[in-house]
């Protein structure tokens, strides 16, 4: 009888295949007492085409250790126009090993740094303060893109000795609002900062989403918590701070919303090896959900090739509208057809900004929750359940319902029905000036409506549960020329500009 290897064995294996590890350096015990100079060593070395995804240079750090600083290049040749250039990251474990999944964790910077420092009271946004334990570390080199000659790198490493000062107190912010009721919060779920690839400060980011009128964001830096432990002081009654990390894999990246301050979710695996569902699982577990971002995404790496049977929810507005998100909601809308004709599980959609620096804007588009608390655990059970709709802005607010037989369903809600009840469908725009409101179910667009210049309207529907599987709805802004749309029945094409909001959907009749 085939036994089922653990999941540390399977986690483990997945790493061994795409890891090099390189000779280490070596730091000799001898003349390491405490106020001893600092010493320096440094290596260098070639990876060709098709290198592993992961190069692991071990590092053994002797006692007496209080600063590990670490600075690193890398060859940029000149490429033909449509070849890779090379592009790599960097990051560091510490002697608790490599493990996937593992506690030895201690920083990553991507591509955005060329040189980082841990020591037990600071270090370098992108890595976590603590003790310089003796043992073997390892820097780990990430050559994501590798140029048809090659990638030539040069790694410095430099050792201070002497007492640990002080240690470092991480001040994370609270989970929850006190207090707080039930109503429609307003957030951003996929933000940057320096302790990434972003160039907004901490302080900067509160600041823009107290400014877009939030009343929450969670936290996305790249690969890394190194972040959580700031937010403390920023969050208020005013702005919940949930703490999360946007896991950056070579095969697509992936929010993991709400995990514990401090959490530490892995990235080093892709689509062809059982590792996913396992990492999936494990954010679930600790009270996080999983959310693909930015599914079509046309960057190297950014394309979400994991599917959807480990996800709890899905990006499909992410920033400024564009045509990748356009193929985004059309593939959403496909799932929702399929779970609507054969039952299963659908998928909420979500909409976050993504921003990074200026000019980007923090909070479009944003996701407005249902939720019984402004509270970590409420926003999440409301973002899976699809009591959400998403908008470009804090002045844009939806309605939508269903209502048969003295019953109404809002958004994420089953309305129960024979399939051949009368359905009254309503929904209700504000905050779209000369805006295109229409109704999608499963059979495509049924009908739409141009809204007046002071963007506020209801466009109303009737149906049966035998016709519509769901009723969503979208606000789009009218063309550039002003053309509002030329289609308002079922099976036509209506020329429509950039989203402006969308709902998720109502669902008619008894559960498949």
């Amino acid at each position: 009888m085939a036994t089922t290897p653990s999941r540390r064995r399977v986690l483990q294996s997945a790493i061994s295949g795409v890891a090099l590890t390189l000779v280490p350096i070596g730091f000799t015990a001898e003349g390491a007492e405490a106020g001893a100079s600092p010493r320096t060593a440094s290596t260098t070395g070639h990876l060709d085409p098709g290198a592993a995804d992961w190069v692991y240079l071990p590092v053994q750090v002797p006692p007496g250790v209080n600063r590990i600083s670490v600075s690193y290049s890398y060859s940029k040749p000149a490429v033909a126009a449509g070849e890779l250039t090379n592009s790599c990251d960097i990051g560091v474990f510490d002697e608790r090993g490599v493990e996937l999944g593992g506690a030895g964790f201690r920083g990553w910077s991507g591509g955005f740094r060329t040189e980082f420092e841990i020591a037990a009271d600071h270090a370098t946004p992108g890595y976590l303060p603590g003790p310089i334990r003796p043992g073997l570390w390892h820097i780990i080199l990430g050559p994501y893109k590798v140029s048809p000659v090659g990638l030539d790198y040069s790694v410095t490493v430099t050792l201070g000795f002497g007492p640990d000062p002080a240690p470092f107190q991480p001040a994370y912010p609270p989970q929850a609002v006190p207090g707080s009721g039930q109503r429609w919060y307003r957030g951003d779920s996929h933000l940057h900062t320096v302790y990434s690839d972003g160039k907004r400060l901490p302080e900067q980011v509160a600041a823009g989403a107290r400014a877009a009128g939030l009343n929450f964001i969670m936290t996305t830096d790249h690969n890394t918590s190194s972040s959580h432990g700031v937010w403390g002081p920023l969050a208020g009654p005013d702005l919940l701070i949930v703490t999360g990390e946007e896991i950056t894999t070579r095969n697509g990246h992936v929010l993991a919303l709400g995990i514990p301050p401090g959490q530490f979710v892995d990235w080093r695996y892709r689509a062809n090896e059982d590792v996913f569902a396992h990492i999936a699982d494990s954010v679930r577990r600790s009270g996080g959900i999983v959310v693909p971002a930015h599914p079509y995404c046309p960057y190297v790496g950014c394309r979400w090739k994991f599917g959807y049977a480990d996800a709890d929810a899905v990006e499909v507005w992410n920033g400024p509208w564009t045509i990748d998100d356009e193929i985004t909601v059309e593939t959403w809308d496909a799932m929702l057809v399929s779970y609507g004709r054969h039952g299963g599980r659908w998928l909420p959609a979500v909409g976050n900004s993504d921003a990074h620096s200026e000019p980007q804007v923090i909070g479009t588009p944003q996701t407005v929750v249902l939720a019984d608390t402004l509270s970590k655990d409420a926003l999440l059970a409301g973002i899976t359940a699809g009591r959400s709709y998403l908008a470009e802005s804090s002045a844009v607010q939806l309605d939508l319902t269903a209502t048969a037989d003295r019953r109404t369903s809002g958004m994420g809600a089953r309305l129960p029905a024979d399939p051949a009840t009368q359905v009254t469908v309503s929904f209700t725009v504000a905050g779209v000036p000369n805006g295109v409101t229409r109704l999608i179910t499963d059979e495509g667009q049924t009908v739409q409506m141009s809204l007046p210049a002071g963007g506020s309207g209801t466009l109303a529907w009737t149906t049966t549960p035998q016709l519509s599987a769901y009723v969503r709805g979208e606000v789009r802004h009218p063309l550039a020329d002003g053309t509002p749309g030329n289609g308002t029945a079922m099976g036509t094409t209506p020329q429509l500009g950039p989203m402006a909001a969308l709902t998720n959907p109502v669902w008619l009749g008894h559960p498949r």
